[in-house]
């Protein structure tokens, strides 16, 4: 009962860590139209606010857990809380666009190497058959910050200054340290020693790559969509900012009940678990072809978008790590960075498209790219599940 409480707890303050980290990822989606108005700017070159913000994961997760490898992962999350709350101050005092991003980029790298250690910290803490469950816990702090915090950010900017916005997230990042202090254990396990050529390792194993690519398209998939949803429900589907803010409250519900059930479905059959829920995202982001000019049954489409979105995410972080711990035993926390990175290159490839699509055609072309990726996650997804049954 002892080890269960400490479990327990561990998995609480990551949560919390992750809560904070996922308010900021998400939280210039429902700001957009602030930072559009303020700077002057596109909104095309404000959904950089994401894309830049999802590459400095991409770059920034495999190598700083190689460099921080062998570092205490307590001192080590301290660490990355007090960078993180640095670049979200950065972003809230930035003068210029551009500094905003700079910002965005500082508070990436803190993402990222949390995101990467985190994920292997909680499916050491628990019983095998309760891996993905306890990822899922962990993940549940950034479906929490969807509910809570980007809405609650989103309005803070709205009765105020986008500024404001990023302070009150800054606040939720010392909450976030606060909570490593004093739950996280001190005697947490160190990873084994590796090194770059760890990063070659993982991406000449096969199945390992497979993982990886399907990690990026599947994931990425929804931000085609969803990096636009702001201007989506307004323009779109005709929704006041006020209506906005709730709905992605009820988003987010959406989004806690996906993961939670991803969690559990993964904990048994991975790979099947995985094409079930890449097809009903498909089917979603096909809908949103006919329902994105509906009042009330785009909001629909929009919901059924959130129970989709992270319902993969435990499974495909926990069936890296196993992958891992299989063919390339010494490199699993290169692994499971590289998968963070892989989550993260989705973002980039899907917000980029998602811009694209709305510069050439407009907001309607946003889900078919995303229904393209998706359904090259589905392909690959069933391949590996061939060859894992031969």
């Amino acid at each position: 009962m002892k080890n269960k409480n400490k479990s327990s707890l561990t998995l609480l303050a990551l949560a919390l860590s992750a809560f904070s980290i996922g308010s900021t990822e998400f939280i210039s989606v429902g700001l957009m139209p602030l930072l559009v108005k303020d700077f002057g700017i596109s909104i095309q070159l404000a959904g950089l606010t994401v894309s830049v913000y999802a590459l400095g994961i991409t770059i920034g997760a495999p190598i700083l857990a190689i460099l921080t490898n062998n570092w205490d992962r307590k001192k080590l999350l301290l660490g990355i809380m007090l960078t993180f709350i640095i670049g979200n101050l950065t972003v809230a005092l930035a003068p210029s666009f551009s500094v905003v991003l700079v910002g965005r980029v500082i508070s990436s790298l803190a993402h990222g190497i949390f995101m990467s250690i985190s994920s292997i910290i909680a499916a050491d803490v628990v019983a095998p058959n309760k891996r993905a469950s306890a990822i899922a816990v962990m993940f549940t702090g950034l479906t929490v910050a969807t509910v809570t915090g980007v809405p609650l950010g989103t309005f803070i900017g709205q009765i105020s200054t986008w500024h404001m916005s990023f302070y009150f997230i800054a606040l939720i990042g010392v909450i976030g340290f606060i909570a490593n202090w004093l739950l996280v254990p001190n005697n947490l396990p160190k990873s084994k020693k590796t090194s770059f050529s760890g990063i070659i390792r993982v991406l000449k194993t096969k199945p390992l790559v497979f993982a990886l690519i399907i990690t990026a398209f599947g994931y990425g998939s929804t931000f085609t969509v969803y990096t636009f949803i702001t201007p989506i429900l307004q323009t779109k589907m005709k929704w006041s900012p006020n209506a906005i803010v709730i709905i992605l409250i009820v988003y987010g519900l959406m989004v806690a009940i996906g993961n939670t059930l991803g969690g559990k479905w993964s904990n048994k059959n991975i790979l099947s678990g995985l094409i079930k829920m890449f097809i009903g995202l498909l089917v979603t982001l096909l809908l949103f072809l006919v329902t994105m000019g509906s009042h009330w049954i785009g909001l629909v489409n929009v919901m059924l978008l959130g129970l989709f979105a992270f319902m993969n995410v435990p499974g495909l972080q926990l069936y890296i790590v196993q992958l891992a711990e299989k063919f390339t035993p010494n490199d699993i926390s290169i692994a499971s960075a590289l998968n963070i990175s892989a989550f993260n290159i989705g973002i980039t490839l899907g917000s980029l498209l998602g811009g694209q699509a709305v510069s050439k055609v407009g907001l309607i072309a946003t889900p078919f790219f995303g229904a393209i990726m998706i359904l090259i996650s589905i392909i690959l997804t069933i391949y590996l599940q061939r060859i894992e049954k031969k």
